[in-house]
């Protein structure tokens, strides 16, 4: 018998035994399926029914990747996570062939100018430049690898002049001046962690002009590495400013207060997918996070509905007052709105009182958060561009507009919607998701598990080591000065010299039957003066 005569019967025996195997196995699962009392359909549909199980388990991916049209998925289409990648990774904002927006549908557009402004009329500080890294796509051939090098790219940042700078809390000792409208929205660690902390913050520290909130979850010293300007969310759980009975504790705030790098205080009424208190699940709760936090690690978080010190407009005011003299800086809250009661009321009592916050952060129900509930990220809390107009239209209602500065937040991920939210009544921009794009993010949908596969929403260490800051870091500052210069060019498209110069007679507003509604009109009706 020769070499190939054995390796002929060595190769029948092979398959003869996975043969077996497979037809034992089979055997097994149909016996198990036929048995078990817990699923109906693989008790009359043995093995088969497995199909179908497995089928659904990956139907979210199937559904992302190859059935779903480009417009399509939730939360953010294919085409609108690719605007956003685009930006991050090669720094580049241009489409051809035209827009795939349905015009048959109803919505807002910027109004143009006949006359737009030059790039030297725009009022834009241009000295300020730094350097980023971004992709050069080379070739993209159907079944071979896609050639791309990194490149350094020196460019402005786009930020506004210093006589357009936003000032927040400016009869505060330490006001909160900014030069750039857009900001990261309130994002914890332990949410995300510290690798995706750490590129955001580093990100948006070589952008300039910008913040972080801390979410929260509490500053830690990841939101600190990129010398980005912070804004401390306050939240029901009082994180980071508690004792170990979990009451406020002023030696802990004025502690923070001593770090430079925050300039303002938020206390955190509400968040548009979650108008209750955070959720943390006890798996991401690291004895650092737990430290942080000043809580148990590996436990469960839940932050309380509402803060248990106050319980009305006024006793909440009182708080801001107290935050705002010992810290000598600017204090805000975050709101979701449901009505424009809430709104009325808030604005009247600023009005009776002379007290209030510096900053009103208005967060659409649209919005994102790591683990909240269906119902309540579904139907409760108005979406941002029924909630903005709500709170500005308030304001100017009984006359403390100008007492405080409104930041939107809710989808606001392209120049686009940025410039028509403020046209609502925006001075400042926060955004969460996109952000999260940038560092990674491919929408799995497990920010909730611990399980995120990219690294992202995670502290998990094993998980976390897919994320490299060196290199995300970039696509984060990327992302933000490309939207600065949208942003600035839709400005000169209008007319304007300044994006702080929108206003609602720059947007309108066109219905299914292609009737236009200038957007001062939209909302007029609902204004109305003070009595």
């Amino acid at each position: 018998m020769n070499i190939a005569h054995v390796m002929i019967i060595i190769s029948f025996i092979f398959c003869a035994i996975i043969f077996a195997i497979c037809i034992i196995t089979g055997l097994y699962l149909f016996y198990v399926d036929r048995t078990q009392k817990q699923h109906p359909i693989l008790r009359n549909y043995p093995l088969i029914g497995r199909v179908r199980y497995f089928l659904e388990t990956i139907g979210p991916e199937l559904r992302q990747y190859l059935f779903n049209n480009e417009n399509e998925g939730k939360p953010f289409s294919r085409n609108e996570y690719q605007h956003i990648v685009k930006k991050a990774k090669y720094k580049r904002d241009v489409i051809g062939y035209g827009s795939v927006r349905d015009f048959e549908e109803e919505g807002f557009y910027i109004r143009n100018s006949m006359f737009p402004k030059l790039t030297e009329e725009l009022k834009m500080d241009t000295d300020i430049k730094v350097t980023t890294n971004r992709y050069l796509l080379l070739k993209e051939p159907l079944f071979t690898e896609r050639k791309e090098v990194l490149e350094k790219e020196e460019s402005p940042v786009y930020l506004l002049t210093e006589d357009d700078a936003i000032v927040i809390g400016k009869n505060t000792k330490h006001p909160f001046i900014l030069k750039g409208q857009i900001g990261m929205s309130a994002m914890s660690y332990g949410s995300l962690g510290k690798n995706a902390i750490t590129a955001l913050s580093e990100g948006l520290g070589i952008a300039k002009g910008s913040w972080m909130n801390t979410g929260e979850g509490g500053l830690s010293d990841y939101h600190l590495k990129g010398g980005v300007d912070i804004i401390m969310q306050i939240g029901p759980g009082l994180f980071g400013v508690r004792d170990r009975e979990g009451n406020f504790s002023w030696d802990a705030l004025m502690e923070k207060n001593q770090i430079p790098q925050i300039k303002a205080y938020e206390l955190k009424l509400a968040q548009g997918a979650k108008t209750r208190g955070g959720h943390i699940d006890g798996e991401k709760v690291t004895e650092e996070i737990a430290s942080i936090r000043m809580v148990e690690p590996w436990k469960s978080i839940d932050s309380p509905n509402r803060f248990k010190k106050f319980n009305d407009l006024p006793s909440l005011f009182h708080f801001m007052e107290e935050i705002r003299e010992r810290t000598g800086k600017p204090v805000g809250m975050k709101i979701v709105i449901g009505s424009m009661y809430e709104a009325d009321e808030l604005a009247k009592q600023m009005k009776e009182t002379g007290k209030g916050p510096d900053f009103i952060t208005v967060d659409g129900g649209e919005g994102g958060t790591g683990a909240s509930y269906q119902e309540l990220a579904d139907s409760v809390g108005l979406p941002i561009k029924s909630a903005l107009p709500l709170v500005n239209n308030a304001l100017i209602k009984y006359g403390v507009r100008d007492r405080v500065k409104i930041i939107a937040s809710g989808k606001l991920f392209s120049p686009d919607r940025i410039a028509v939210a403020l046209a609502m009544g925006a001075d400042l921009i926060n955004i969460a998701r996109a952000f999260m794009i940038t560092v990674g993010c491919i929408q799995a949908l497990k920010c909730h598990t611990n399980a995120c596969p990219v690294g992202v929403a995670t502290t998990d260490p094993d998980l976390q080591k897919a994320l490299v800051i060196d290199e995300k870091k970039h696509r984060t500052a990327n992302y933000l000065i490309t939207m600065r210069k949208g942003l600035f060019r839709l400005a000169a498209a209008a007319g304007l010299d300044s994006p702080v110069q929108f206003t609602r007679e720059h947007v309108v507003y066109k219905d299914k039957n292609g009737n236009v509604l200038p957007l001062e009109h939209l909302y007029q009706s609902m204004i109305h003066s003070a009595k």
